[in-house]
């Protein structure tokens, strides 16, 4: 007996639909951003070309059989590290980052891969045979695996980028049911480098918060004892850390807490993209009539700040029509997480929806002025055609999925 499949039982419109859109406003918006440029006018023809390029790979992804993800996942994250490795030797530098291999007129960034290799990677890990994800042993594998990627890309260096590594890590941990203790073990210690940011005050407050947590654990007094240790030593390991970044990377961090502290050097893009998405009010300025956008007050605003053309010339509208394509896919990302049978399927796709919120939440909020200029490009929008394959590619790992989600039924 043949079964007739509708359309939608095999592609799942709702996360394809608003990927495309996303796709055609980021084009708008670089082309917007670089025809009058002197320099960048060609990136919009550029982007168009891996768009194209990106949404074919996307139905190869589609068609391929769903074991492919799985087989390949050691092979794919070892060739991620072989050229994070290679790049650090070879690799052409950007920006005070040597995190790019050029070719021609295009370049192509190896850590854009390793996101995909490493969600491949740490899914396959936490889902080969019995894996008990409160076990030390386990748990430090994964940890591994995760931060390998992380150190090589620290030492490009694009702090940025490692920090979507950890996000994902930790979801993936924490989606193959680590303990609550065991996650609080895993998190503490991030807690504390943030709250050291901010002073001793804050500090000391987190420090007395980490202790009333494991008074509630009633864990042994050895593990109590070495948590909060690490917790302590975290904190303190701060200013090592800090005092080892590159100026211009202390300058971000300076600049995220008081952007009006340098508002002519680490905070002058964080306070000329709010002026940007201020200034289109509610209907915007009008397709190629930004002020701030056609004058270029933003240095290579289709990058990281593709957002704030969209505010300004689009306005609240076409700012709030943004964030809700990318809801879209957010909750149905979430909704087929919670409905797929396959364990490892359903951390490939925890792992994508970690990248991409993570993408998303920090280059907005760098937008807005309500998270640090670390660097991290708009998911679909941004110039940049390597993050634009990996993005495309992940939502065809996902597609996939769905298409193949009545085998394991």
């Amino acid at each position: 007996m043949r079964i007739n499949y509708k359309p939608q039982d095999r592609f799942d419109f709702a996360i394809f639909l608003p990927m495309i859109f996303l796709i055609i406003a980021g084009l708008l918006a670089i082309y917007s951003s670089t025809v009058n440029h002197p320099t960048a006018h060609g990136n919009f023809q550029k982007q168009l070309y891996w768009a194209v390029f990106s949404v074919l790979i996307f139905f190869v992804i589609y068609y391929l059989p769903q074991q492919t993800f799985r087989m390949f996942a050691i092979v794919t994250y070892l060739a991620a590290i072989f050229f994070l490795i290679a790049v650090l030797a070879i690799g052409k530098t950007v920006y005070g980052s040597k995190s790019w291999f050029g070719f021609g007129g295009f370049g192509f960034q190896p850590s854009e891969f390793a996101k995909l290799a490493t969600i491949l990677m740490l899914a396959y890990w936490l889902t080969y045979k019995s894996r008990d994800i409160n076990n030390l042993k386990d748990i430090g594998v994964a940890l591994l695996i995760g931060f390998v990627p992380v150190i090589l890309i620290l030492l490009e260096p694009d702090t940025g980028t490692s920090f979507v590594f950890v996000f994902i890590t930790i979801a993936l941990i924490f989606w193959s049911g680590i303990s609550l203790f065991g996650m609080f073990v895993v998190l503490s210690p991030g807690v504390m480098v943030v709250a050291s940011l901010f002073g001793m005050h804050v500090f000391l407050i987190a420090l007395i918060l980490v202790v009333i947590a494991l008074f509630f654990f009633k864990k042994d007094l050895f593990n109590s004892i070495s948590v909060f240790v690490i917790n302590l030593a975290s904190g303190f390991f701060f200013n090592y850390a800090y005092a080892v970044l590159k100026p211009h990377q202390q300058k971000r961090i300076s600049s995220f807490l008081n952007p009006y502290a340098d508002p002519l050097g680490a905070g002058y893009n964080a306070l000329q993209a709010k002026v940007a998405i201020g200034s289109g009010g509610f209907f915007g300025k009008g397709f190629l009539h930004g002020n701030q956008t056609q004058l270029r007050f933003i240095p290579e605003q289709w990058t990281d700040f593709i957002y704030c053309v969209i505010g300004e010339e689009f306005g609240f509208i076409g700012s709030v029509i943004v964030v809700t394509l990318f809801f879209v896919i957010f909750m149905r990302l979430l909704k087929l997480s919670s409905t797929a049978k396959d364990k490892f399927s359903v951390l490939v796709i925890v792992g994508v929806l970690t990248l991409l919120f993570s993408h998303f939440a920090i280059n907005v909020g760098m937008n807005i002025g309500i998270a640090p200029v670390i660097g991290l490009p708009l998911p679909f929008l941004s110039y940049g055609g390597s993050s634009l394959l990996v993005d495309v590619v992940l939502l065809g790992i996902v597609l996939n999925v769905y298409r193949n989600r009545k085998l394991h039924t």
